[in-house]
């Protein structure tokens, strides 16, 4: 495998291997452009992939110290793993479920369409759906997603999920299907179809799945312009005296420290590590960290407005045959705000196992009690939705380095702070009611409300705005402050939106790649 020396300052430094910089890493790769990706964790292959959630849970998670704090659920039932992401070759492509969907027009404009929220600070992106079109269409043939852009048919439908459409048809609703999902129903790119096995989060044993552990980072490899270093922990982005970034001090798996010298510094190690490195790389120049010159470093974080919700039908469901999120119900996306909130949700069908699902009905009593236990005597008889809807930015949700704790790499620890938008109640309750109402339409017999997991879905802590006071990162998710540092993951979003993220990801990187080849061709950076 190619190997760049620590002292060429040609190369692109990338942190982080999954959706934002394993696709940048593969883009710049087959445009001829030389790149080093630092990625914290291990580097995965097929042999590591397991059907057993706990096992794989343990083995690729993201589980250095951190903290959870404010007023949301992480701060109660979950106060050391505000979120569920991976540390590995791939990030938390390994361990997504797969579903694609696009941003509606009016979510990139919140602030235009839902004007000032008190509490909230909504703001409009700088991009719109109809720029973003191209992009989105180039990531979804690239990711093979199903549908309209493919042509490839949508998975079949699960029973878990043939009972939430029924209830969805006897209640007049219309959109609802088993896609659009980034997961093969034929084979396509040198990958397999799905065989439904399950356990689509644990990672795809077959490679059905999109994920960068075996697309875009094996390609990006093979061209020969791409080095990835894994267990390489990044610590600290160095920069000249006229501010430009020079490079990257990491940890090596043994703590020794290294500099890559880099030409331009791409920052892709999810919406927690992106903004805590930003923060950690401050100096006389930035004493308030990198980028940091609108004070937006770390803020604005968002997860979607989740919970679970989860039926008991008369007759046995068997809900865990078949894809994870077995279907999308789209009804509810849109912003109606008679409602009591702004913004929509989906829900998408989700067979959360047996284990997950006795960790998470009632995390407080973690498996046990005469509730839980008679909930789980009738797993096999379950049904159940996973609500994610828009989360209102607020400043005060963030990012922050603990003042006196420090990490396995001497850093200060991440302090997660995220307390919920009284629009985050209004919609969970909502959601709630008309997932109940969908499943008594089939003869539900119990209905069970879960609070929110972990967060998988991370926005929003280097935001994108057209105002450079207001956000830390332009259109391209460069830098306003220094041209030659980029941010590649979901941290960039200036909304969540209802849609699950990666996609979004993908395509912006995609978009950034282009950008990037065409500002280094001019020598402007």
């Amino acid at each position: 495998m190619t190997q760049f020396d620590l002292n060429d300052d040609t190369v692109v430094v990338i942190i982080g291997s999954g959706a934002g910089g394993g696709t940048l890493a593969n883009e710049l790769a087959q445009k001829g452009i030389k790149s080093v990706v630092l990625e914290a964790g291990k580097r995965f292959d097929f042999g590591d992939i397991e059907n057993d959630e706990w096992a794989m849970f343990n083995k690729i998670s993201w589980l250095d110290k951190r903290y959870s704090a404010g007023g949301w659920h992480g701060a109660v039932n979950h106060p050391n793993l505000p979120a569920w992401i991976v540390k590995g070759f791939g990030g938390s492509t390994v361990h997504w479920a797969g579903v694609s969907l696009r941003l509606k027009d009016y979510e990139f404009k919140t602030r235009t369409t839902y004007g000032e929220i008190a509490g909230a600070n909504v703001e409009d992106w700088p991009v719109s759906l109809e720029e973003m079109v191209p992009w989105y269409e180039k990531a979804e043939l690239k990711m093979g997603v199903t549908g309209k852009t493919t042509g490839m048919p949508h998975l079949p439908w699960n029973n878990g999920f043939r009972v939430l459409a029924e209830g969805c048809r006897r209640t007049g609703r219309t959109d609802y299907n088993s896609g659009p999902m980034a997961i093969n129903s034929v084979e396509r790119d040198d990958r397999p179809s799905c065989q439904q096995i399950g356990f689509c989060m644990q990672g795809c044993a077959i490679g059905a799945k999109w994920s960068t552990m075996y697309t875009e980072l094996p390609r990006a490899e093979e061209t020969g312009n791409c080095e990835i270093r894994t267990e390489a922990m990044a610590l600290k982005i160095e920069h000249d005296e006229s501010g430009k970034v020079t490079g990257v001090v990491y940890a090596d798996a043994d703590g020794n420290q290294h500099l890559q010298k880099a030409r331009v510094v791409c920052v892709a190690g999810n919406t927690i590590e992106s903004p805590r490195l930003l923060l950690n790389s401050a100096s006389s120049m930035f004493p308030d960290g990198l980028a940091n010159s609108s004070g937006q470093v770390g803020k604005n974080y968002m997860t979607h407005t989740t919970a679970g919700c989860y039926a008991v039908l008369p007759e046995k469901v068997h809900m865990f045959r078949g894809t994870s999120v077995a279907g999308i119900v789209g009804d509810e996306v849109k912003d109606v705000p008679s409602r009591g909130f702004n913004g929509g949700y989906y829900l998408e069908f989700l067979s959360l196992g047996l284990p997950f699902m006795a960790a998470f009905l009632e995390p407080g009593n973690t498996g046990w009690g005469r509730s839980v236990a008679r909930a789980l005597e009738q797993y096999d008889q379950m049904s159940g939705v996973w609500i994610c809807g828009e989360d209102m930015a607020q400043e005060q949700n963030g990012v922050t380095l603990h003042e006196s704790e420090v990490d396995q790499y001497g850093l200060p620890v991440p302090v997660v702070a995220k307390t919920p938008h009284n629009n985050d109640y209004e919609m969970t309750s909502h959601a709630y009611e008309t997932t109940a109402q969908i499943y008594e339409a089939v003869g539900a017999t119990d209905v069970y409300e879960l609070p929110a997991y972990p967060a998988s879905h991370n926005m929003g802590t280097n935001r994108m705005h057209a105002d450079p006071s207001k956000g830390v990162v332009n259109a391209h998710g460069q830098s306003h402050d220094i041209a030659n540092l980029f941010v590649s993951d979901g941290s960039q979003f200036t909304s969540s939106g209802a849609c699950n993220p990666t996609l979004t990801i993908v395509a912006l990187a995609i978009r950034q790649a282009e950008y990037l080849a065409q500002e280094m061709g001019a020598g402007n950076i």
